[in-house]
């Protein structure tokens, strides 16, 4: 033990930020002035540290067996030197066996996205507690990628720039029906009923998000216009398709076995000409499924069971074998890192009112998640986009331009002519 810890002190004085561990025996190793110190109540603890299994370390801390002192922000960027490699990179493995696992993992990907284990997972994660995320997320507690359009912008006022980037792309118009699929707190269902005029319907797993969303409309008057369902998307009648449909956040549940489903689902929901936005979190990388050294077994864990990414390539094949044409594909990448440190900077300034509102494990696992997550999207770990996609009418003279088949122009200038 004496000569581990003597080992790992000296790999300490290479890291851009002093750091400080204090052993379970008492014994203090690295920096006087240390910008984190990790105070290690177990044994095990220390080996996950020096092994750099990240996620472990983080499991440690929900769990009470390590304490930290120092800021969140530093507290990541040692967490990012500490990893053995980068935890992008995908195995390595020849042909046939990379094959065989490829059919293992879609195997448990459909065994873990039924409509029931579905229902759970979103439970588990979106109704903690209403009141824990308002703490920490904007008035209308959106909680997807702000859009920070402009210098300055406070978290309040890049979300609200985000809706209105959704709904100019979408080019939503008065009367038209419009599908928020995984509509959260109603953030994109209301603003869209109220600023565009639409007949809106959201959907939910959430039984909190359902019955906060149907309390806003009976309280603003949009019975006649907005309704917000609890139900699986799988269930969706298709015998009025929408013009439009908004999925913000959502398809990162849905499963990689079930993708190709997912989006043919859409494809039957949309009426021809019709337009779909999927905003999502993405892979970082083209062969990884899941982040290494741990960080998406903590996800798993506490945060997220069942979440499932995919880089990009894979959306955009998904989409297109469905019958939906992506017309723009826009990268949100860094504002999604800037939107995750707005939310962790206001839970670490509410702490003990976040501990009053829910259990400290709860607090415990979202402070790493927040901030780990804003590392992340900085470091391009992980990405998001939003890709605009139509079904195709079939009629080469629909639509602004002769071969559009859809509402979109093919010219991205009125996305921003009236900013």
């Amino acid at each position: 033990m004496s000569a581990l810890a003597g080992a790992f002190e000296q790999r300490l004085g290479s890291l851009s930020l002093p750091l400080a561990v204090v052993l379970p025996g008492g014994r203090r190793i690295g920096r006087a002035d240390a910008a984190v110190t990790l105070r290690l109540n177990d044994l095990a603890a220390f080996g996950h540290l020096v092994t750099g299994q990240i996620g472990k370390v983080g499991q440690d801390y929900v769990e009470g067996r390590m304490e930290f002192d120092g800021g969140v922000r530093e507290l990541m960027a040692l967490a990012a030197e500490l990893m053995p490699e980068d935890p992008t990179r995908g195995p390595d493995a020849p042909a046939p066996l990379a094959w065989l696992r490829h059919l293992r993992e879609i195997a448990q990907s459909r065994s873990r996205h039924q409509i029931e284990t579905d229902a759970r997972q979103i439970q588990f994660h979106y109704d903690v507690s209403d009141d824990f995320y308002g703490l920490w997320l904007d008035p209308k507690r959106i909680y997807s990628c702000a859009y920070f359009s402009r210098a300055g912008m406070t978290i309040t006022e890049a979300q609200e720039a985000k809706l209105e980037h959704t709904c100019t792309k979408l080019m939503l118009k008065p009367g038209e029906r419009f599908l928020d699929i995984g509509a959260g707190w109603g953030g994109l269902l209301l603003w869209a009923a109220e600023h565009y005029g639409v007949q809106a319907q959201g959907i939910t797993l959430s039984r909190n998000q359902h019955a906060y969303v149907n309390r806003l409309i009976e309280a603003r008057g949009l019975g006649g216009r907005v309704r917000m369902d609890l139900i699986d998307y799988r269930q969706l009648a298709e015998s009025e398709p929408f013009d439009k449909i908004a999925s913000i956040g959502m398809f990162e549940h849905v499963g990689r076995a079930q993708m190709p489903a997912y989006f043919a689902k859409i494809q039957r929901l949309l009426k021809p000409g019709g337009l779909l936005l999927n905003h999502g979190i993405t892979a970082g990388g083209t062969k990884n499924n899941e982040l290494g050294s741990g960080l998406s077994d903590f996800m798993e864990r506490y945060i997220f069971p069942g979440g499932e990414l995919l880089h990009v390539s894979h959306v955009l094949e998904a989409t297109g074998t469905a019958g939906l044409e992506a017309v723009d594909v826009e990268s949100l990448r860094p504002h999604y890192a800037k939107t995750l440190w707005a939310w962790s900077d206001a839970l670490e300034s509410q702490l003990a009112a976040a501990r009053s509102l829910t259990s400290d494990t709860v607090v415990r696992a979202y402070r790493l998640y927040l901030a780990g997550s804003a590392m992340s999207f900085e470091r391009a770990w992980i990405s998001l986009y939003q890709i605009l996609s139509a079904r195709k009418s079939g009629d080469i003279e629909t639509g602004p331009m002769r071969g559009a088949q859809s509402a979109y122009p093919f010219n991205r200038g009125y996305m921003y002519a009236q900013r």
